[in-house]
C-alpha cells in the first residue's frame, strides 16, 4: 500500500544534478595568503570578483596576506578595562578628590535637614 508521501526517502540536493541542471559555474581563480604563523591557506574567487588585500586564516584566526615573506601584523589586543580605569584615564587624583569632596558636602548639608 502506498503512502501519501511522493517523496519518501529523499533528501534535499539527492540526486543526479549537474551543471545542466544547475548552470555553469563562474571561471574561479585562487589565491594564496599566508598569516604571521606560517599556515597557508587559499580560498577560491570568481575571476572577475576583486580580491581582498587580507584574509583569516582559518587555523589560527590571524590575518593572512598574499605576500609569503610579509605577512600582515597579528592585532594589538587591547587588555580590558574596567569602568574606573576609564575614569582615571579622563580624571585626575586632584580632580576626584574635588568632586568626592563636592558630592559628600552635599550628602553632609541633606543629612542636615532632615
Amino acid at each position: 500500500m502506498a503512502g501519501g508521501n511522493a517523496i519518501r526517502g529523499t533528501r534535499v540536493g539527492a540526486g543526479p544534478m549537474g551543471e545542466s541542471e544547475r548552470g555553469e559555474t563562474a571561471p574561479r581563480v585562487r589565491v594564496t595568503y599566508w598569516c604571521a604563523n606560517g599556515h597557508q591557506t587559499s580560498p577560491s574567487f570568481a575571476s572577475e570578483a576583486e580580491l581582498p588585500e587580507s584574509w583569516d586564516c582559518p587555523r589560527c584566526g590571524l590575518p593572512a596576506g598574499p605576500n609569503q615573506e610579509q605577512p600582515p601584523k597579528p592585532p594589538r589586543n587591547e587588555p580590558y578595562k574596567t569602568h574606573l580605569a576609564y575614569v582615571k584615564e579622563r580624571r585626575s587624583d586632584a580632580d576626584g578628590a574635588a568632586i568626592l569632596d563636592e558630592a559628600l558636602g552635599r550628602l553632609r548639608k541633606h543629612r542636615e535637614e532632615v
